[in-house]
């Protein structure tokens, strides 16, 4: 019986493969690409001791005007992009008018306030620039909770920056009766169905460097 040998062609491709098997197994693994970083963000915090909501509500017989006081706040924004996340908190039975019978009527009657003490402000859009100094005029988007129900809404923002604080104003306008709460209104007594809303905001600021 003839001794089994290999080709010379076999040979020569078995030492081809070892070779190629070597250089795989020792060459070095790229390293994973590295991801983008996360754009810088603008973070404003609302001192309640410095900020409150200003209403005012027309009727046939009288202009009434209220505040209610701000229970929390902060809003982060890329200022790249305008993406907005946050909430603004308001404590809705510190709403006050000037007329104790007209207060209870509003806290038990129109808002519930035992039934719903917070109206909640969560940002999700910024539309216009906004510089790290100076003043700025934006209009901020997102969805307002008031009275159990989620609504979208757009506020008119001024906003002026002085290093670490700044302050502002918020204006918008909230039409309740369409949102589904109660109208004051009787037949001696026309109220308008919308009322007109002033933030006034200060609190610190913080800013990509």
């Amino acid at each position: 019986m003839q001794p089994f040998r290999l080709r010379p062609a076999i040979v020569a491709g078995l030492l081809s493969l070892l070779f190629l098997s070597a250089f795989v197994v020792a060459a070095p693994v790229p390293p994973a690409p590295a991801t983008a970083a996360a754009a810088p963000e603008i973070v404003l915090t609302l001192d309640p001791a410095q900020s409150k909501v200003h209403f005012i509500v027309d009727s046939t017989l009288h202009t009434v005007h209220g505040t209610f006081a701000l229970k929390s706040g902060v809003v982060h924004f890329d200022p790249e992009t305008g993406k907005a996340t946050g909430e603004i908190v308001v404590y809705a039975p510190s709403g006050e008018s000037g007329s104790s019978s007209r207060d209870k009527r509003m806290h038990k009657e129109i808002l519930e306030t035992a039934r719903f003490p917070e109206v909640r402000f969560r940002p999700m859009q910024v539309e216009g620039k906004v510089g790290t100094s100076g003043a700025s005029d934006v209009k901020l988007s997102g969805v307002f909770s008031i009275h159990g129900a989620d609504h979208e809404l757009v506020a008119q923002i001024h906003a002026e920056f002085a290093g670490d604080h700044w302050k502002g104003t918020g204006k918008f306008s909230v039409p309740y009766v369409q949102w589904g709460i109660k109208d004051p209104s009787n037949f001696l007594l026309k109220v308008k169905p919308v009322v007109d809303v002033e933030l006034e905001m200060a609190g610190e600021v913080q800013v990509p460097r």
